[in-house]
């Protein structure tokens, strides 16, 4: 007795294009401008408490540090480091430095 094919209907397609114009007939497209990779300054290390304070470490003391972490993760390169002091987690930063034209 002849068994019936259960999954013949599993037949693969070719890709289906959304557009109907001719591939050769679209124009290339639009070269990307890369712009430079940015460059960034000398690091420094600033704590962040519970509260999300930020100290910077300046003359031999810890001082308030003017932006918080979540201010300078938006212009800067923010690492944070393994190590914490005093339950305060402690993060690298980079800022960028401006080109002189």
């Amino acid at each position: 007795m002849v068994q019936k094919n259960r999954f013949g209907n599993n037949k693969r397609r070719g890709p289906r294009n959304s557009t109907s114009e001719p591939r050769g007939l679209r124009p290339p497209p639009e070269p990307i401008e890369r712009q430079a990779p940015p460059v960034y300054g000398k690091a420094f290390v600033v704590l962040e408490d519970e509260q999300k304070n930020t100290f910077v470490f300046k003359a031999g003391a810890w001082v308030p540090h003017s932006a918080s972490i979540a201010e300078c993760r938006r212009t800067c390169q923010v690492k944070e480091l393994p190590q914490r002091v005093n339950r305060m987690i402690r993060y690298e930063i980079r800022c960028q430095e401006v080109p002189e034209n």
